[in-house]
């Protein structure tokens, strides 16, 4: 497949040398230019382009860029792209470490990704948010492995979520179908599932347990829950906030 990676961070660098090594032609871009790739390219065989360019290129398209910076990117970006193009989005809300409060995730009213879509102004199908970056790179393991396990995918288009889960397969890990994009929250930071690497089995039983809408306790846990996270986050890589 042809794919269009925006954002060349640790998740987006991890992807574009996994999917080249699978065969998968690959271009990547960031918010700085195609010229500050060289780096990127020579790990990962991507080929830099600009953010465009990317979006346009791909059979799909991944967006994993701070969640702070979606509203930076060109209203236009999806203009022309066809709708049976899936959109991966990759992000998270991180209010102290990096991207300062965002009042219309602060109610729990909204999902990280139904809130990506309103600025796209197009469907996301959400992975690849709850797994580390290194893991990301080297934990994918054949179908059957006893270690393979499991990442939640949510997405509200039946063929996107389709595509996107194959590729997850494809990576190395057991695509877990976790419902509409409304119902992403349940692998949000601060979830039972965030960062857990569960077997594909446990990770359906956590998601189901979950129940299907976030109720208010339930956003006020998480919330506390990712906030301890991101303290110790802080305490350990300091703040990205500038």
């Amino acid at each position: 497949m042809k794919i269009g990676i925006i954002g060349a961070g640790h998740i987006g660098s991890a992807l574009a040398g996994r999917f080249t090594s699978l065969g998968h032609s690959v271009q990547i871009a960031n918010s700085r230019g195609p010229e500050t790739l060289q780096d990127v390219a020579q790990k990962t065989g991507a080929t830099p382009v600009t953010a465009q360019e990317a979006a346009h290129y791909g059979d799909i398209v991944v967006v994993t860029i701070p969640l702070k910076s979606i509203p930076d990117l060109p209203k236009d970006l999806f203009a022309g792209v066809p709708a049976s193009v899936p959109v991966i989005d990759t992000s998270n809300y991180y209010p102290q470490l990096r991207d300062g409060q965002i009042a219309e995730l602060e109610t729990g009213d909204l999902t990280e990704s139904e809130w990506v879509q309103q600025h796209l102004g197009r469907p996301v199908v959400k992975v690849f948010n709850n797994i580390h970056s290194e893991r990301l790179a080297n934990a994918g393991k054949p179908a059957g492995d006893p270690a393979r396990f499991g990442l939640p995918v949510a997405g509200d288009d039946a063929a996107a979520k389709q595509q996107v889960m194959k590729l997850v397969e494809e990576l190395g890990f057991d695509a877990v179908d976790d419902g509409s994009i409304h119902e992403s929250w349940r692998q949000q930071p601060g979830s039972p599932v965030y960062g857990t690497d569960l077997p594909a089995d446990k990770l359906r039983q956590q998601l189901a347990d979950l129940g299907t809408e976030r109720t208010e306790a339930q956003h006020q846990q998480f919330m506390a829950n990712h906030a301890e996270l991101e303290k110790k986050m802080i305490a350990q890589y300091g703040s990205q906030r500038d």
